[in-house]
């Protein structure tokens, strides 16, 4: 039987990282076999393109970051996300194609028909079953980023951006909540974390019992 492949979505702050390892330790007490991954990043040429895309200090190209990720996800996809579908498991994945659609896309501009067909190359059609988005007023957001900044020694370059590019960020999942409201579920992520753990806790047990 094919396993279950879950999505957690947010602009940077919000929370969903947090959330995942939250969610993935309640499965796995339940007795699910879970496997957690994230994009970028989730296999070892993955992480590799991570730290150079995250870390560099050098401006990178829009069109080389689209292109960036895509190749990423087409390694994760295929070597990661895949087999461990096929043999049952859930995959619950810290970002996936949503999240070209909505930073690539809207926040650097790039038209949707390029951005579309960036992300059925690279995912072979592969979608998430079900995508959790952890929405976020956008001042809240870049003041946890911030915050963070502040204690990392390694900067994150996309700590750095603006509120506009944050806000059209966001507005690009809201877009996708619209389109594909049975997939895409959209969370309330200013509570508390235990507020928010219970919300996206009950989405992912309703989900994986069939309801």
């Amino acid at each position: 039987m094919r396993g279950k492949f879950i999505t957690f979505e947010g602009i940077d702050g919000s929370g969903k990282s947090t959330q995942l390892r939250l969610i993935a330790g309640d499965l796995r007490v339940r007795g699910f076999d879970v496997l957690t991954t994230l994009q970028p990043g989730g296999t070892p040429l993955g992480r590799r393109l991570r730290e150079a895309f995250l870390e560099t200090e050098e401006q990178v190209h829009p069109m080389a970051e689209l292109l960036l990720f895509a190749a990423d996800r087409a390694q994760h996809v295929n070597f990661l996300i895949k087999p461990a579908l096929a043999e049952g498991r859930i995959v619950i994945s810290d970002r996936y194609a949503d999240a070209t659609f909505a930073y690539q896309g809207a926040g650097r501009g790039f038209d949707e028909k390029t951005v579309n067909q960036v992300i059925k190359l690279a995912t072979d059609g592969l979608k998430p079953d079900l995508t959790l988005f952890f929405d976020i007023p956008i001042e809240k957001a870049i003041l946890r980023t911030n915050s963070r900044a502040d204690h990392e020694t390694v900067k994150n370059r996309m700590d750095s951006e603006t509120t506009e590019f944050y806000t059209r960020v966001r507005e690009a999942y809201l877009k996708i909540s619209k389109t594909e409201p049975k997939r895409f579920r959209i969370i309330d992520a200013g509570g508390s974390i235990e507020e928010v753990h219970r919300k996206a806790l009950e989405i992912v047990t309703v989900f994986l019992n069939g309801k």
